[in-house]
């Protein structure tokens, strides 16, 4: 198959930059589903990324309704199998339970995808439900990370971040309820902004307040094309109760001026968990990379009762994720879930969490209440806080205590040890306050190391505004301007 761009070329251009192509005549949006296609069939066997690519919207992307006049024109995208739903298509979130389960009907996001221009033409991994840090159920498939196929991508947003980091396309859907769209943005080398609460709708099954911690968003490897995902994406279907705000300016505007000098924190330390001294040492480096471009940097933390915290994150985590089991199980005719087709911890999940009281999740939410004000609180003093994105180095394949395959008999040990690694990321999601990964250092053992800044809520534009500067200060070259052994330009 002739394809429209050699990979060299494909790969220089962003999604904005795509989409010029197309209004310019240069290229068709069939000819763009192809050419992903293809690096679909190049990479996809070393990666699992990809579980199905919709073959009828490759050959016509107008088939689904993709808006061509949207600012994405055209644009190739991939869809997390979780989260949002296209009618009639398969979603089986990364589960045995779930094989052969078709949607009803297109989510809102998914309307407002097709209308900002974006093909929506397959889907990307995700671990069983969305719940663990890796998309590795041999029963399923094993996504790799393409910067060493011995290591997990993490997740929850797995094979999106493999499908952009190896140059596949360059931006894809993902999903936050704990760290899903920043973690394996930080770990792949992709750029994962997690928005504030109140960002994007996920009507009609669910909203922003009974979701409470999870949100949509996406991988990609330009800040402006995150900035242009939010600002057309963004937005609530009529009649949610949640209100739905709007920034003063559009962040594609936004982005394009320097933020003023700005306060940023930096700290490694948080409650019981640290950092390895490699990682404190890329952040330090980076704090001084900032320091040069105007910015004042000092460490701080927030005055935050840490183990409460993490305690009422994760009797959130237990009690939501139980009544998604149970939704799901209740149409199939099922009592409880079937060991032979539900991953063992979330059963265990889906047993603690129906025995949480009114009154455990009543204590849960004033948790949450006061660790979002001392985090406000902090944000009156300081713009941004700046972590690793993980405290630990990436797990290779088959760590099974990270993942819902083990046979820890304790769900609460479980996700202590989850803690232990991801510590950086869950809270934003708690206090609904935006936290974005930057690809800006390197763990020892070569994959990328994101480096995380989180923001006052409704700051998402600031988070932007820093990354483009940095972006520019850097000339675009992320990840140093290193690319991972397994991507389309390599052939592989």
């Amino acid at each position: 198959m002739t394809l429209a761009m050699t990979w060299d070329e494909w790969t220089q251009h962003d999604g904005l930059a795509l989409a010029q192509r197309v209004r310019k005549g240069e290229v068709t949006p069939a000819e763009l589903a192809r050419q992903v296609a293809a690096g679909i069939e190049i990479t996809n066997g070393d990666l699992s990324a990809v579980v199905e690519v919709f073959d009828d919207v490759v050959q016509d992307p107008l088939k689904d309704g993709m808006n061509l006049e949207g600012p994405f024109a055209g644009v190739p995208y991939l869809m997390k199998d979780l989260g949002p739903t296209l009618k009639g298509r398969l979603q089986e979130m990364g589960s045995v339970l779930m094989q052969g389960h078709r949607a009803s009907t297109d989510s809102f996001l998914t309307e407002k995808i097709r209308q900002a221009g974006l093909n929506i033409m397959g889907r990307t991994t995700t671990p069983e439900f969305g719940v663990c840090s890796s998309a590795e159920n041999p029963a399923m498939y094993v996504t790799r990370n393409p910067w060493d196929l011995s290591y997990t991508t993490c997740g929850s947003s797995a094979g999106t971040a493999a499908a952009v980091a190896a140059g596949v396309l360059p931006l894809s859907h993902a999903t936050d309820g704990g760290g899903s769209i920043r973690i394996p943005a930080g770990v792949n080398g992709n750029i994962g902004l997690k928005p504030s609460r109140g960002v994007f709708s996920i009507a009609p099954a669910a909203s922003d307040l009974t979701g409470l911690v999870s949100t949509q968003g996406c991988h990609s490897r330009t800040v402006r094309d995150t900035a242009a995902f939010v600002d057309h994406c963004r937005g609530g279907a009529p009649g949610e109760f949640m209100p739905y705000w709007s920034a003063p300016e559009p962040y594609s505007q936004l982005i394009q001026r320097d933020p003023k000098p700005l306060r940023i924190a930096l700290s490694h330390e948080w409650g019981d968990y640290r950092a390895t001294p490699h990682f404190v040492a890329e952040l330090k480096r980076v704090g001084h990379f900032l320091e040069g471009l105007g910015h004042r940097v000092e460490w701080a933390l927030p005055t935050v009762d840490f183990r409460a915290a993490f305690a009422a994150q994760t009797t959130c985590y237990i009690s939501n994720f139980a009544q998604t089991i149970t939704n799901l199980l209740a149409p199939l005719g099922l009592a409880r879930p079937p060991a032979d087709k539900v991953e063992p911890i979330n059963i265990k999940i889906w047993e603690e969490g129906l025995r949480t009281t009114y009154a455990e999740r009543a204590r849960m939410q004033a948790v949450f209440n006061t660790t979002s004000r001392a985090f406000g609180q902090f944000f009156e003093t300081w713009d941004i806080i700046l972590t690793p994105i993980t405290a630990l180095p990436t797990p290779k394949l088959g760590t099974t205590a990270y993942l819902t395959l083990s046979d820890n008999p304790s769900v609460y040990d479980w996700f202590d040890n989850l803690w232990q690694n991801f510590a950086y990321t869950p809270l934003s999601n708690l206090c609904g306050i935006p936290g974005i990964s930057l690809p800006m250092a390197t763990q020892e053992n070569g994959l990328p190391l994101g480096i995380h800044a989180q923001a006052r809520q409704a700051n998402d534009g600031l988070l932007l505004q820093l990354a483009a500067q940095i972006e520019r200060a850097l000339q675009g070259r992320w990840n140093h301007g290193q690319r991972p052994g397994v991507h389309v330009s390599a052939g592989r």
